[in-house]
């Protein structure tokens, strides 16, 4: 994935996959393509690699806390 959608989301009520859920609704609603691919704050993952939903996660310290890279995999089968 070269190019994302950065999305953020704080709400501590609320669950990783139901925050990469709302992620990807978003960025299926602006650019037309659903996301498969998500980057986010090794902190907020107990396990690598892990999925929400059809979306892999991936920890990245480059991403901030609370923050979500979402794009799509051009290389995913």
């Amino acid at each position: 994935m070269n190019v994302g959608m950065l999305w953020f989301d704080n709400d501590p009520h609320t669950e990783l996959s139901k925050k990469v859920a709302r992620a990807a609704a978003f960025y299926q609603t602006k650019y037309g393509q659903t996301p498969n691919l998500c980057f986010v704050h090794p902190s907020m993952v107990k396990e690598n690699p892990l999925k929400a939903g059809s979306i892999e996660l991936r920890s990245s310290r480059a991403v901030l806390p609370n923050h979500f890279w979402l794009g799509v995999n051009a290389g995913a089968g």
